[in-house]
């Protein structure tokens, strides 16, 4: 099998049920979100076992469900069925609380970083706000998009946040707060 088609050499591409150009904003939404993969894919490098084991979990789960969310926002067929369903949105929300009792609370806002794989996690989480905002763009643009994946995005990017001070937490690494910030938290 070859890698290549050539059919998008004319800057078109396939969607489930249709052709669209490459720079259709429902292919650079999915685009972003493909991306982030690729970030959580690095993130995954980065967290040794047995100490990430349940990190590592949930990052692979995430991965998949990211590509639910691809094949989802690629299909333009009229009788379509979603992948993505609301119990991973639960399940993002029972791993954010668990995580973020880890670290410690927080009063202001923090620089991205401390470990290595905690930053990652900070680029995962900052990818996954600009998917998002695509996502709320193809919404108010396009009437027939899964909504369900802005508000898995939304809760996914406070995930990220949460493991990434989960991450420093197990390590020891203080998160360095920033200096002008005033106490946002309470």
């Amino acid at each position: 099998m070859k890698l290549y088609t050539k059919t998008g050499d004319k800057g078109k591409t396939s969607l489930i049920g249709g052709r669209v150009s490459k720079d259709d904003l429902r292919v650079e939404t999915y685009g972003t979100i493909d991306e982030l993969n690729s970030f959580i894919g690095k993130a995954v490098t980065e967290l040794e076992r047995p100490l990430f084991d349940d990190i590592i979990a949930d990052l692979e789960t995430i991965q998949h469900e990211l590509f639910d969310c691809g094949g989802d926002l690629a299909n333009v067929m009229k009788e379509r069925k979603y992948k993505l369903e609301e119990v991973s949105i639960e399940a993002l929300e029972k791993r954010i609380d668990a995580l973020s009792d880890e670290a410690p609370p927080l009063k202001r806002f923090i620089l991205p970083g401390g470990s290595q794989a905690a930053a990652t996690l900070h680029i995962a989480r900052t990818v996954t706000r600009r998917a998002e905002r695509q996502m709320v763009t193809l919404m108010n643009e396009v009437e027939d998009v899964p909504t369900i994946i802005q508000k898995y995005l939304n809760r996914l990017s406070d995930y990220f946040f949460a493991a990434a001070r989960a991450v420093n937490a197990r390590l020891n690494v203080k998160d360095v707060e920033y200096v002008r910030s005033g106490d946002v938290f309470k």
